[in-house]
């Protein structure tokens, strides 16, 4: 029988494993061996997730409610993040696949839980559902083949983009334009990489129901493998950082006519074996649209 995932989850702030729909309180469970904070927890991955293998849920571990999420990793050092990385999203944008990976960053103070609400900057604001990956151990001019062994798991994400702001200019501003507050929900869990193919991973996401990406990680441009060893040829990857891996067709922006997020508007991100995140638009931080501004993907 394939063993349970190891799920590490952010609870009101606190290091919780996520079991049979429980919620293992982490320091507490284990008598002090680990602490509370989520980042302790990833900076000792391979030891935690040895130790959460001999857990069990029991009927006094309070069901999960996923409101109480905060983002599974909460304070990453550095959050990278993966343009045109998927066949067909390149092919809608009517641009060229990259010759190598394209790499951005969204700041870490964009982060927020799986049913945190995003505060829409702009009339233009546009959804994409990625894979991230969460590094364990440190990594610098890793090989390829190495890769894959400095990554502690996966979880669900959305690179939210102001189009406004992104391509108000040329070139373009991507880091500013993915990182407005809850520009980036994260989770619900950290699910560990040995019960994950990351490769072979079913994306979805709807707004209000309605299906708008649909595609597999199979389509990525440059597979995991390859981000990771690029990334660790030019910086130091560290335990907890993150890498948005890219977004498959069916974003808002390339539709015609295109279609952005309004108030009220309810996204859901789906990774098949990751889990779920359901975030509603408000429209707190709406700004005038402009006319002389493009907007595109």
């Amino acid at each position: 029988m394939p063993r349970a995932p190891v799920e590490l989850c952010n609870v009101e702030g606190r290091a919780m494993l996520l079991r049979d729909g429980r919620i293992l309180d982490i320091e507490r469970r284990s008598g002090g061996k680990f602490g509370a904070d989520p980042m302790a927890a990833i900076a000792r991955w391979d030891e935690l997730c040895a130790w959460a293998r001999t857990q069990s849920p029991a009927e006094s571990d309070p069901m999960l409610d996923p409101v109480l999420l905060g983002p599974c990793v909460p304070r990453p050092s550095q959050v990278f993040a993966i343009g045109l990385n998927y066949r067909d999203h390149a092919k809608e944008a009517g641009l060229q696949e990259p010759k190598e990976p394209m790499v951005f960053t969204k700041f870490p103070s964009c982060l927020a839980g799986a049913r945190a609400s995003v505060p829409l900057a702009s009339e233009h604001v546009d959804w994409e559902i990625e894979l991230v990956v969460v590094i364990g151990k440190r990594a610098e001019h890793v090989s390829e083949a190495q890769a894959l062994s400095h990554v502690a798991g996966y979880c669900v994400g959305q690179d939210l983009s102001d189009r406004r702001v992104q391509f108000k200019d040329v070139p373009p501003q991507f880091s500013l334009a993915k990182s407005a507050p809850n520009f980036g929900p994260i989770g619900p869990a950290l699910v560990d990489a040995s019960s994950v193919d990351a490769q072979n991973l079913a994306l979805y996401c709807d707004v209000n129901g309605t299906r708008m990406q649909n595609g597999s990680t199979r389509e990525m441009i440059y597979p995991v493998a390859t981000l990771v060893a690029y990334l660790s040829q030019h910086c130091t990857l560290l335990p907890g950082d993150l890498i948005f891996t890219g977004t498959p067709s069916g974003v808002g922006s390339v539709r015609t006519p295109r279609q952005y997020l309004k108030p009220g508007d309810l996204i859901r991100s789906e990774i098949v074996g990751l889990g779920v995140l359901e975030n509603r638009c408000v429209g707190a931080r709406i700004a005038a649209p402009r006319s002389d501004v493009c907007v595109r993907t």
